[in-house]
């Protein structure tokens, strides 16, 4: 019987993986040892403003949930002490955040991870990490648009300006 409460136990963890995978645009993996409960604690309070669900998780629950699914390469980065954040809203949201952490802790490390269906390895997770956030990108192409367009109204302007007087 205990056994058999154990295996259920499994199980329900594995599924428990496989629901968040589901909705996830993405899953980080990290390498999360060094850090003590404060900063854990901190940790883990900036990922949750960010939206961002993190939870540490057996490497064999893990590799028998992703089976199947659009997360499977991260098999390749399942060894040693891993932690595991998800996110369903921001696909890069898991690696700024964490990438900001390991910069302010000075420990932990990328293990790699998935984002928008792509495998990165811990190189490429870092490299994800410093880019600017979509709503940042789009700000910047909008605002490159309306200089030029406005310089032209503005000149324009003063052509008209300078024929009335």
């Amino acid at each position: 019987m205990a056994s058999e409460k154990h295996l259920a136990e499994k199980q329900a963890t594995i599924d428990e993986i496989k629901v968040k995978l589901t909705t996830a645009q993405s899953a980080v993996v990290i390498d999360y040892m060094g850090i003590n409960v404060a900063q854990a604690t901190a940790m883990r309070k900036k990922l949750r403003e960010a939206n961002v669900d993190f939870t540490v998780y057996k490497n064999t629950f893990m590799s028998r949930a992703i089976k199947g699914t659009s997360f499977e390469e991260l098999e390749n980065v399942l060894s040693g002490p891993s932690a595991f954040a998800f996110s369903d809203t921001d696909a890069v949201a898991p690696a700024r955040v964490l990438n900001d952490l390991i910069k302010e802790f000075k420990k932990m490390e990328f293990k790699g991870g998935i984002i928008e269906g792509k495998f990165f390895d811990a190189e490429g997770v870092k490299a994800i990490a410093t880019m600017p956030s979509r709503d940042k990108l789009i700000a910047k192409f909008m605002g490159s648009i309306q200089s030029p367009v406005s310089k032209m109204v503005r000149t324009f302007q003063a052509v008209a300006d300078a024929k009335e007087a």
